[in-house]
């Protein structure tokens, strides 16, 4: 085998976070009364909840802002563009997204089945994420694929994010791998395989969109179940 390592994205690629964060979002919408507040449209609220969401992460990944400024300042300003200017609403809503969201268990497709051909081949499966520790490993807990992964690399533990080749080189050195026999699988193509590819990985990009782009990763499937040709 060419690969000893295999080193996944979670969010997007293994863990399905749109249908997870969007079922976490109802019951947010719903605990947090915000109809009450004369948020009457569920769809709106949680279409202002992303752009918002996407923007702060942007900043976040580039380091302008703090990770608890991210967390709870997406509902703030959510709620602004709904001219309710309450930060105790946007604390409560932020803690009671941080409670449901890691317990959702509902996976990208054929995860599970990849996961398992691939331990059954002999690889050896970490993780690389941007996500925060702590909700990382509970995702991975409720819904079920924690022990398929020797090392759970995350930005907080390398105080490093995808795409910077650092967060790359200390997975290289928490897991005893070396570049030549690792592979990046991700989601992502300006995070998780341009951030490989600059730090010397093999990628294999996972585009279930076939969304089109100039670069030449490794590897490019539309569905999880490809990688099963590949590894």
């Amino acid at each position: 085998m060419k690969y000893k390592h295999l080193f996944f994205d979670l969010d997007h690629t293994l863990w399905d976070f749109e249908a997870n964060s969007a079922h976490t979002l109802l019951q947010v919408y719903e605990e947090c009364q915000l109809a009450g507040y004369g948020i009457t449209d569920f769809d709106a609220f949680a279409a202002a909840y992303h752009v918002h969401n996407e923007k702060l992460w942007a900043r976040f990944r580039n380091g302008f802002i703090k990770r608890d400024e991210l967390r709870w300042k997406r509902f703030w300003l959510t709620l602004v563009d709904f001219k309710i200017n309450d930060a105790n609403l946007a604390h409560e809503m932020s803690s009671a997204y941080l409670e449901i969201l890691p317990h959702q268990r509902r996976l990208v497709p054929h995860a599970t089945d990849v996961l398992e051909h691939c331990r059954q081949r002999g690889y050896t499966m970490h993780l690389i994420t941007n996500g925060f520790e702590s909700t990382q490993r509970q995702k991975l807990q409720f819904s079920g694929i924690a022990p398929y992964f020797t090392e759970l690399i995350t930005s907080e533990k390398s105080n490093s994010m995808k795409p910077q080749a650092a967060i790359f080189n200390y997975a290289l050195q928490a897991t005893g791998a070396t570049a030549d026999e690792s592979i990046m699988i991700g989601d992502a193509l300006e995070i998780d395989i341009l951030g490989a590819l600059y730090a010397g990985w093999d990628q294999a990009y996972y585009n279930p969109a076939r969304t089109p782009h100039r670069h030449k990763p490794t590897y490019e499937v539309a569905s999880l179940a490809e990688l099963k040709d590949i590894f």
